[in-house]
């Protein structure tokens, strides 16, 4: 009995190890300006409320009636192994000018300061040029209609996502994108950039740290 539970769990096991082995890793400190591409990050937003959203500072991306759909999570430089995080002087903050560039593309302006402080500090610019970059990589990027204006729960497979995305952007592969999920509900989309943020490009180590999961639900807003 004991071998047949073991049987049993092993495939899941290695199916976790799996999906961990996959998942870029981080890369605490470096060089600012010293990476590979940039992903942009887009946070669906029902999804990522139904599963974090009781949390106090996704108060204003979570609150009752905002109806935010898909919001910029942020603009991460990344290596073609693993990424940097928190680079350069810690003391380097935004100030209220540099922080004007990020209004009305993150969800809130803890978001916007925390996403310089973990990634911005890598890019190797200003916290205004970060942002600034940051909306150029936004507005490079057009959300498939059926998402863009989804009113009801919707059921997706991640391939099926991912292509939708392909259609709606010209330039734009399966291999230069992922679908972030968690317990079956659509999180994010991560698309992979050039530097120059010119391109899409593509992006073995983040295409592989997909969602697993075939089907994916996708709220709608609430």
């Amino acid at each position: 009995m004991a071998l047949l539970r073991i049987a049993l769990a092993l495939p899941i096991l290695l199916g976790l190890l799996a999906d961990a082995s996959a998942q870029p890793r981080n890369q605490r400190g470096g060089e600012p300006g010293d990476f590979d591409f940039y992903v942009l990050a887009l946070s669906w937003s029902p999804g990522f409320c139904e599963l974090d959203g009781e949390r106090d500072r996704n108060r204003e991306q979570c609150a009752e009636g905002a109806g935010l759909r898909f919001v910029v999570h942020g603009l991460w430089p990344q290596n073609e192994r693993g990424f940097p995080s928190e680079c350069g002087p810690a003391g380097r903050t935004p100030s209220r000018i540099a922080l004007d560039q990020a209004r009305g593309l993150f969800p809130s302006e803890g978001l916007a300061r925390h996403q310089w402080r973990k990634h911005g500090t890598c890019a190797g610019s200003s916290p205004g040029d970060y942002f600034a970059d940051t909306r150029r990589a936004r507005d490079k990027v057009v959300i498939p209609p059926a998402l863009a204006k989804a009113e009801r729960d919707q059921n997706w497979t991640a391939i099926d996502l991912e292509r939708a995305f392909v259609a709606a952007n010209p330039g734009l592969r399966t291999d230069m994108m992922s679908v972030a999920c968690r317990r079956g509900v659509l999180q994010e989309v991560r698309i992979c950039l050039s530097k120059d943020l010119r391109d899409f490009r593509m992006c073995e180590e983040v295409d592989r740290s997909g969602c697993r999961t075939r089907d994916i639900t996708v709220n709608a807003p609430r």
